[in-house]
């Protein structure tokens, strides 16, 4: 097993339509906007930008994200992640009762020196941190498509 290698699910109800959910969630340079952990989003071109994020614990993770797959009708946002984070992320939103269900799915490997010096003793706090960040990202969706 390698202890550097992350995959995670998350999985958002939200009590938007999913055409809403997603217009917010590929607006990337809107994210830092409503999810605190997002620091930056900056824009290089129209399908790459480099991403900042710090959450609970001490450390920020800087990546270069690339558009990989942007679909409306099957509500995918792909990306693909180099830098301090290697690997992809991907949201599908789709309808869920009255509203949707946002699914993130991320694999990454990290490539950040510090953090990797750190993985036996400092997963279990990487994945607590990971979860934390999800949460708070979740609410502050919530309250941005409550906003608009």
């Amino acid at each position: 097993m390698d202890l550097n290698h992350y995959r995670f699910l998350s999985r958002w109800p939200l009590p938007a339509p999913p055409a809403a959910v997603h217009a917010a969630l590929e607006r990337a340079e809107d994210y830092p906007r409503w999810w605190p952990q997002v620091r930056e989003v900056t824009r290089l071109d129209g399908t790459t930008g480099v991403v900042t994020v710090r959450s609970f614990l001490p450390y920020g993770l800087t990546f270069t994200a690339r558009e990989v797959r942007r679909d409306p009708v099957a509500g995918v946002l792909e990306i693909a992640m180099a830098g301090d984070l290697e690997g992809w992320a991907r949201w599908t939103v789709t309808a869920h009762g009255s509203g949707s269900l946002a699914r993130y799915e991320q694999v990454v490997d990290v490539t950040k020196p510090l953090l990797r010096r750190f993985a036996v003793p400092g997963r279990p706090l990487f994945r607590a941190n990971h979860r934390l960040m999800m949460r708070a990202g979740r609410r502050g969706l919530l309250r941005y498509l409550e906003a608009v």
